[in-house]
């Protein structure tokens, strides 16, 4: 690899996956430094630094503070979620889309709430509760807690004609958060909304957004009857 092809840290990270894949470094060995790198490649040491970050996020090398960065001996695949729009997910099913606001207002959130987002007893959230629809069908139900003070901008946003699903990922920024899933039967709210029976079994996700140490929103969200998530490998 010449340096002119080393601009990004992208290309050194595919420098880096050949060289696993080839076993040119092989499992359970001390990869070179970062500076020796840098300067095999053509490029700051930053870089490098990113590309192998990336690679040990997808489980391929292990690093460890003043031991070096090694292959991982038994590789982890890592599945990666990445946060949906459902109004896309809807619709890159060939289905119309459409959302219906049930209720908006700020208040006291209940305690697990409160816990999920570090909110002390007296604060209030904002609670936005609305369905989403594929072809005039119940898909899921969207029950939503967001930190006014974390998401100021939230209080103005107009949820009767964009979910809070779509307006978050499309306006704030989030540096990490934590997914939890599950199934419940519905109950007698739930299965209201979502069109089946009282007990019907519901995929659930629960999900919980930050920005550095200040959470912004955590989310429930219910889905009908016969959902099926899909991930990559």
């Amino acid at each position: 690899m010449n340096a002119d092809s080393t601009k990004s840290w992208q290309a050194v990270q595919a420098e880096v996956l050949r060289r696993i894949r080839d076993r040119e470094w092989k499992p359970g060995e001390l990869v070179p430094h970062e500076a020796e790198l840098a300067r095999e490649l053509g490029c700051s040491r930053t870089t490098v630094n990113r590309a192998l970050r990336a690679v040990a996020e997808d489980g391929l090398l292990e690093r460890r503070r003043r031991a070096g960065t090694r292959v991982a001996l038994h590789p982890v695949r890592k599945a990666r979620l990445d946060i949906p729009v459902i109004r896309v997910e809807i619709e890159n099913r060939g289905l119309a889309y459409s959302y219906s606001l049930i209720s908006r207002a700020e208040e006291l959130p209940p305690p697990a709430v409160r816990a999920r987002l570090q909110s002390p007893p007296d604060h209030k959230m904002l609670h936005v509760l609305g369905l989403h629809l594929a072809a005039g069908r119940p898909y899921a139900l969207e029950d939503r807690w967001i930190d006014p003070d974390a998401v100021p901008e939230a209080r103005e946003a107009d949820f009767s004609r964009i979910s809070p699903n779509e307006w978050l990922v499309l306006n704030v920024p989030f540096g990490g958060g934590d997914i939890a899933f599950s199934a419940v039967e519905a109950g007698p709210d739930e299965a209201e909304a979502l069109d089946c029976a009282p007990g019907a079994a519901l995929f659930v996700t629960e999900r919980t957004t930050w920005r550095g140490s200040r959470m912004l929103t955590t989310v429930q969200l219910l889905f009908a009857p016969r959902y099926r998530l899909h991930t990559r490998i």
